[in-house]
């Protein structure tokens, strides 16, 4: 008597799936020619755990609910692409007495078994686990297979450099290919460990007698590579080719971009060439797409982000953000667009350059060379019946007076200047010629904003400061009682520097009827951030006081962030 082998979709439904979702699962895969376990994903029939043991099941396989990525052997890894192993839904894992380990997400992944033994001249073991596992233990373990671009350098001098062979392939993954020429190669692993160390710049720097990489982490650069200085014009021509660049003109400071995959994810590279006095310094902002923005992951207090979120749902006004390059700005009002975008509002900005792609929010990007510029722009845009205008930065009159016409005609606008302090602001603006009565009757808030580095978890330690520490804090020791303090460390989780990630501090200077009495007076910024302190203002230094307290920064980066806010008594 034959015996009927169980189908998928009926031990699904023995599990509790909804037979119409497993039909639906079943018309998405033959419309879409992929394989019925990614219909029955892409239409959220059944859960992946639940669809991975009805697999195993059905294979007559072992199912685990989890990878112990720490076991992953990354030699096994190396010898399967990256592009193969997601297109056949497995992982090898590790070696197991006389059998090699994998694990698989689908049944296809059973057809390359004999290729995998031959492969690896060992059989071959297979236990499923659900998609989502597999795929993320995928990502890090390409994570650690992937060298580091000291490494790779170490191996290509040492077995000598063929400088011009090889072509890159721009969809590819950057981890994929382990058959690129070695200058490839390298830049790849340049950006691969870049991405994996969390950088947000890469800097490849000529001089006289050396060729120094540096990465900027958490707004800290640190040297990673020396490479032999006779392969900077390669290196350099590569990167070029990569963002298409003229690699021919080496006289004048060039801009491009490269977007590429790094274990699945879109990265944008914005390049930047720059010709010095021994060759070409290239600088690539790292910027991961499909980043989500969001106030609540800013660093704001309770009390602040309450604020601001009332700010932001303001009709008309202007609310600015200060700080130097690299505060956060572009940051903070992306998440403030965020918070409110909406299908009953039309958002418009302007910037230079657009960094980020919001959905649902129309984006133009300056260009001077054809007179689009930001007052220029801001014109256009009021002619676009919008609700609101984010300016990415108000550099001079012209703007700043279409700016406040803006706001006083009606809409919400959002922009940024280059100020030290929130009080700053507006003698600023009062400098670049626009009268006091239209500051003070335009401008609704202005938040300045630092970075800190927050601290590892993994190896923080509690101290009890010193007295001349409290001092120059400006902070008594009864302010910080019943709390802990922490200083860094370091350890090999965040690089050895102590610390992990940025967050922001804040000071929001909320424009009221005595603060515009100051403004209109001709109060200087320092009697205006008095009076704002008065009326619950906190500062900078104060902000970050309150991450210290919470144990998320360490009083010394609080004092190396805020050096210029000198407090009031």
């Amino acid at each position: 008597m034959a015996i009927r082998r169980v189908g998928l979709e009926d031990l699904l439904v023995e599990s509790g799936a909804d037979p119409q979702k497993l039909r639906d699962a079943r018309r998405e895969s033959e419309r879409g020619g992929i394989s019925l376990l990614e219909g029955i994903e892409r239409v959220h029939a059944a859960a992946p755990a639940v669809v991975a043991r009805s697999l195993a099941q059905m294979l007559g396989l072992p199912f685990r609910d989890s990878i112990e990525i720490d076991r992953v052997e990354v030699d096994l890894v190396r010898l399967i692409s990256l592009a193969m192993a997601r297109e056949e839904g497995f992982l090898p894992l590790w070696r197991e007495g006389a059998f090699v380990r994998l694990a698989i997400a689908e049944e296809r992944a059973l057809g390359i078994l004999e290729d995998l033994r031959l492969l690896y001249g060992a059989p071959v073991r297979p236990f499923v686990v659900p998609s989502d596992v597999l795929r993320d233990a995928t990502n890090k373990a390409y994570d650690r297979a992937s060298r580091s671009a000291s490494a790779v350098m170490d191996e290509i001098v040492e077995d000598g450099i063929d400088e011009g062979a090889g072509d890159l392939n721009l969809d590819a993954d950057i981890v994929d290919d382990p058959n690129q020429a070695p200058i490839i190669k390298f830049v790849n692993s340049l950006l691969s460990q870049a991405v994996k160390d969390r950088a947000s710049d890469i800097h490849i720097e000529p001089f006289e007698k050396e060729l120094v990489v540096r990465f900027r982490v958490d707004g800290v650069l640190y040297e990673i590579v020396k490479p032999p200085p006779r392969l900077q014009a390669s290196i350099v021509s590569r990167v070029k080719i990569m963002a298409g660049l003229n690699i021919a003109e080496k006289r004048i400071p060039q801009d491009g971009r490269i977007r590429t995959r790094f274990a699945g994810r879109e990265i944008d590279l914005r390049v930047s060439t720059l010709p010095v006095r021994h060759g070409e310094r290239v600088v690539m902002r790292i910027l991961e797409k499909g980043t989500v923005f969001s106030l609540d992951g800013v660093g704001m207090g309770k009390d602040t982000i309450a604020h601001f979120r009332h700010l932001i749902q303001r009709p008309h006004g202007i609310l600015l953000v200060t700080g130097p390059t690299g505060s956060g700005k572009t940051t903070t009002l992306y998440s403030a667009l965020a918070e409110i975008n909406a299908p009953d509002l039309n958002i418009l900005t302007i910037e230079d350059p657009i960094e980020y792609e919001l959905r649902g929010i129309g984006q133009t990007q300056v260009n001077p060379k054809i007179e689009l510029t930001f007052a220029s722009a801001l014109r256009a845009h009021l002619r676009q019946d919008p609700d609101v205008i984010l300016v990415g930065e108000i550099r001079d009159r012209e703007t700043a007076d279409n700016a406040v016409q803006a706001s006083l005609t009606g809409h919400l606008v959002f922009s940024t200047l280059h100020t030290n302090d929130a009080a700053t602001a507006f003698t600023r603006l009062i400098d670049m010629g626009v009268e006091p009565f239209l500051v003070t009757s335009s401008l609704i808030a202005v938040l300045a904003q630092r970075l800190v580095r927050k601290l590892c978890p993994n190896c923080k330690a509690p101290y009890v400061p010193t007295d001349a520490e409290l001092k120059e804090a400006g902070i008594t020791r009864a302010r910080i009682a019943g709390h802990t303090l922490y200083k860094a460390r370091g350890c090999p989780a965040c690089l050895s520097t102590g610390y992990k990630g940025r967050s922001g501090i804040y000071e929001l200077l909320l424009v009221d009827d005595e603060v515009r009495t100051l403004v209109l007076s001709g109060a200087s910024a320092v009697a205006v951030s008095r009076k704002a302190r008065e009326l619950g203002m906190r500062s900078l230094r104060d902000d970050g006081i309150r991450v210290v307290m919470e144990g998320g920064t360490s009083l010394d980066e609080v004092m190396r962030v805020t050096q210029e806010d000198v407090s009031e008594a």
